[in-house]
């Protein structure tokens, strides 16, 4: 322990030691305002408090003090090398923090309306779920990992971080629009969950998986075009697949829409998962489903191709005699009134 001359008026050093031995803290300098420097990591989780014992002003590790009853981040360190942990307290404002992370940054679980006060730039990931935010202005302008702010009440993702090194999810809010969302997310892109009747603004390249499952979607227009895993647009009210991704890494699954026609499927598609869509009724007569994907061999590919380029359907019409032409060309003969009783609910019949 390193001592530097006097300490402001409110604590001496002799109570500033006893806190530290109180807590398990070691390896600190104490500076001559009374705030004190640490050559390790603070542990200060479920420990009831309401204020922190002490003013930190550098910690070269890890500072945590989740799991208290803090309201504010008055005497938590400027600079903190690892990973810095406020998770569940009752903090309603990041000011009077860090101004440095050079890890993870975990301010979940609390009741902040505002990301004022944030880093400017954080090392790992930055975890703000859970809270009551309604917009993300002050959000960290550099994210090294990924961004979660789920589980808010966000209307609008603007201030949100440009550069994610990781995945960003913002699943469960309000949005109806992706304007302002990152343009550069390095793994996957999560927006499950809200009230998107668009995906105009998303990013046009995705690394990993993006996901916009169980919104009011109608249309894909506005999809990133580049998707390095899967693609997970079910439950919405999908009638058209306009806008799909061209490249696409994993399985499209596009389950639990409305889609009574599959115009617009990419052929570069290696599997396709779209039960519960009137359209599957006719696929179910001459393809192999499984559990997960449709699409899983070349047979079945060439066979959906075939059907597409047929155009036995035209917006909500089916024409029949096509599809009974279609069905026994490749050895799947079913009779024009077999096919009328099974999707009369579906389609009108032509």
């Amino acid at each position: 322990m390193k001592y530097i001359r006097t300490f402001n008026e409110n604590i001496n050093s002799s109570e500033i030691e006893a806190i530290c031995k109180k807590y398990n803290i070691t390896n600190y300098t104490i500076n001559e305002d009374g705030s004190i420097d640490v050559d390790g990591d603070v542990y200060l989780y479920k420990q009831k408090l309401k204020v922190l014992p002490l003013k930190f002003r550098k910690v070269s590790r890890n500072f945590h003090c989740e799991f208290n009853n803090l309201t504010s981040l008055e005497g938590t360190p400027k600079s903190v090398g690892g990973d810095f942990y406020c998770s569940s307290n009752q903090l309603t404002s990041l000011e009077g923090g860090h101004q440095t992370v050079g890890g993870d940054f975990y301010c979940d679980s609390n009741q902040l309306t505002s990301l004022e006060g944030a880093p400017h730039t954080i090392g790992g990931d930055f975890d703000c779920s859970g809270n009551q935010l309604t917009t993300l202005e002050g959000a960290p302008h550099m994210i090294g990992g990924y961004f979660d702010c789920g589980d808010n009440q966000l209307t609008s993702l603007v201030g949100s971080s440009q550069h994610i090194g990781g995945y960003f999810l913002c699943n469960g809010n309000k949005l109806t629009s992706l304007e302002d969302a990152p343009q550069s997310v390095g793994g996957d892109f999560y927006c499950d969950s809200n009230q998107l009747t668009s995906l105009e603004g998303a990013p046009q390249s995705v690394s990993g998986e993006f996901r916009c499952r169980d919104n009011q979607l109608t249309s894909l227009v506005g999809c990133p075009q580049i998707i390095g895993g899967d693609f997970d647009c079910s439950v919405n009210n999908l009638t058209s697949l306009e806008g799909a991704p061209k490249r696409l890494g994993g399985i499209f699954w596009c389950y639990s829409n409305n889609l009574k026609n599959i115009d617009y499927l990419p052929k570069t598609y290696k599997k396709l998962n779209i039960k519960e869509n009137p359209i599957s009724k006719i696929l179910d007569l001459f393809t192999k489903p499984d559990e997960y994907d449709r699409i899983s061999n070349r047979e079945d590919k060439e066979l959906i191709m075939d059907f597409i380029d047929r155009e036995m359907i035209q917006q909500d019409k089916l024409l029949v005699n096509r599809l009974v032409e279609f069905l026994d060309d490749i050895g799947n003969p079913i009779s024009r009134e077999e096919l009328m009783e099974l999707l009369k609910n579906d389609y009108e019949i032509r």
